[in-house]
């Protein structure tokens, strides 16, 4: 089975990265960070928005089991497209909303969900298409993070339940969490 990789940029990537786990066809969910110009920046570094990284995902996933359009479906619905270098009380360019295609095709249907989901939204959506190769992965303790520290964090209990909560109401049949109940 051949997988391919979406790259995605949401805001903080503990609240998409929970999301995407939720997702079935989604083998694997990375932190990473994106787009800058800071060899092996650190949290801290990308944190200080000086590095022009982005907190993004890389997700894996089977094109058998849900396409590149649905997830970026999912990945509009489930956070603001609408703001700039903005998600909720997260505020500067590391957490810009951004799309990261791995190909010419990934690009296209890129453009095409931003026109697809724009009237989802009553501002326009200013989510970027972005041209990076290089991406680093998050420290370790970013990896999993909801489903180990961040269900103790006061930021993530707030921000990631009604995140998740839109993808099992909008994506019931796209949920891992809905299927294991049904």
């Amino acid at each position: 089975m051949a997988t391919e990789i979406a790259t995605l940029a949401g805001g903080c990537f503990w609240c998409t990265e929970a999301v995407f786990n939720d997702v079935i066809g989604v083998e694997r969910v990375e932190s990473v960070y994106i787009g800058g110009h800071v060899a092996d920046p650190t949290y801290k570094q990308v944190c200080g928005g000086d590095t022009g990284h982005a907190e993004a995902i890389r997700v894996t996933f089977d094109p058998q089991a849900i396409s590149y359009g649905e997830l970026l479906d999912i990945f509009f619905a489930t956070h603001d497209p609408t703001t700039l270098n903005r998600q909720g009380n997260d505020v500067g360019t590391q957490y810009r909303s951004a799309i990261f295609p791995h190909s010419p095709e990934q690009e296209a249907e890129a453009k095409e969900a931003i026109e697809r989901n724009a009237a989802n939204w009553p501002q326009p959506i200013v989510t970027t298409i972005e041209h990076a190769d290089i991406w680093y992965p998050a420290e370790d303790y970013h990896q999993g993070y909801w489903d180990g520290e961040g269900q103790r964090n006061p930021y993530c209990i707030a921000v990631i339940p009604p995140k998740l909560q839109k993808l099992r109401k909008s994506f019931a049949a796209r949920s891992k969490a809905e299927a294991a109940t049904a």
